[in-house]
């Protein structure tokens, strides 16, 4: 009652004074009257430039007529539940906390099997790049060690190649000096 009266003191602060004091005198509904309403009428105003305009107007309870029923009368007083009432209502709380339960522990289920999965694929992309790389290390080291070992054989090769001609120089030495000897 206190929030409706103080919504119709404030909506009379809102009107201007001839529109409160045209509505104090008017007691029938005006005859552009849109909607009426239990306790408040709303009715076109002159068109304006900016569009339609509408006055709402609030009438005080004591102008409520005996045959509109009143709205403002306070709600019938809810009857208590019955003790069967009571438990219904408890086990149907019981039974929806139950459900929620069982769905929450379905979707954890879910979920911790989807991260099973992931970190098993996760498990088996690392595996395959760790095969991989340590393929690869494998190929270059075969590959280094190969080629070590052919550039050992081609100085080696050098080498003898050098020694063979070491020894045919020192050879025609010994001939040279024997002849002019």
């Amino acid at each position: 009652m206190a929030s409706t009266l103080s919504a119709y003191s404030d909506k009379i602060r809102e009107m201007s004074v001839l529109s409160l004091i045209c509505s104090c005198l008017a007691t029938q509904p005006h005859p552009n009257t849109l909607v009426q309403y239990e306790d408040m009428e709303v009715k076109t105003l002159n068109k304006r430039t900016s569009g339609q305009a509408f006055e709402v107007i609030l009438k005080s309870p004591t102008d409520l007529s005996p045959e509109r029923p009143q709205s403002l009368a306070l709600p019938p007083q809810k009857k208590e539940p019955s003790l069967g009432e009571l438990q219904r209502r408890l086990q149907a709380a019981e039974e929806r906390r139950k459900s929620q339960e069982k769905q929450f522990l379905k979707q954890l289920a879910e979920r911790r099997e989807h991260e099973k999965e992931v970190l098993h694929k996760a498990q088996e992309v690392h595996n395959n790049y760790s095969k991989m790389a340590e393929e690869k290390l494998n190929y270059k080291m075969e590959l280094n060690k190969e080629n070590r070992t052919a550039r050992l054989n081609a100085m080696k090769q050098r080498l003898r190649e050098k020694e063979v001609h070491a020894a045919e120089v020192r050879r025609n030495k010994e001939l040279q000096s024997e002849l002019s000897g």
